[in-house]
């Protein structure tokens, strides 16, 4: 794949990895894009196929998606390819897909074409996954920046779930389990190029931009 390295963005919810992401990209104006992803459940009011709020001065105008849902794919902020499940398991029994999820039922996914798009437009894209789609991702030759961004202790992420008060205690309890899973295989040697531990927003986020700098600057330079 030619272009910009794209950056592999991981963590567990409520580790603060779109609140590191939306600062960046402010600073940050079209350098970062995000691939249109598909899933097989039906379209909600107002949503169009294909369509994929790339850029800066649409993903600040837009609300995160609930963190119920759709949250193996919130960062992206965009409409999805919408598929049905034939359609979509053929892709990924053909290798088309470099990751892909099912949550309450329904099929999310990111194709390859789709990161190719975001690459062609001189963009980095970002791909917001869990730890296994972060293993997934690692079999292809994408060659990514893998990113995980964790939170200092578990007693700190349960207050920040908690403060949010977005969740049931089951799908609290649900939402924490993940994350113990997430941050023990996110200590496995290399798995991730580097990991962050969101303790300090203003360090976390001068350590992000450290590990990006280069790549941003490749864009800046070709737009120049």
């Amino acid at each position: 794949m030619s272009g910009p390295r794209p950056v592999v963005l991981s963590g567990p919810s409520g580790a603060g990895k779109s609140t590191l992401m939306k600062r960046l990209m402010k600073d940050h104006e079209d350098v970062f894009g995000f691939s249109v992803s598909h899933t097989t459940r039906n379209p909600r009011p107002g949503e169009e196929d294909g369509k994929g709020l790339n850029k800066l001065p649409m993903l600040l105008g837009a609300t995160l998606l609930p963190v119920a849902l759709d949250s193996l794919y919130m960062l992206r902020l965009a409409d999805y390819h919408f598929t049905t499940k034939e359609a979509m398991q053929e892709g990924i029994d053909n290798g088309d897909f470099i990751e892909n999820a099912e949550f309450s039922g329904n099929m999310y996914g990111t194709s390859k074409a789709a990161i190719e798009d975001v690459q062609a437009q001189n963009l980095i894209c970002i791909l917001d996954v869990d730890i296994q789609g972060v293993k997934r991702i690692k079999e292809t030759d994408l060659n990514p920046i893998y990113i995980s961004i964790q939170p200092p202790s578990m007693e700190i992420l349960e207050k920040r779930l908690r403060d949010r008060q977005t969740e049931t205690e089951e799908s609290l309890q649900k939402r924490l389990e993940a994350a113990r899973i997430d941050m023990e295989l996110s200590k496995e040697p290399g798995v991730f190029d580097v990991v962050i531990i969101n303790d300090d927003l203003e360090r976390a986020y001068e350590e992000l931009k450290d590990i990006l700098n280069e790549e941003i600057q490749k864009v800046q330079e070709a737009k120049s």
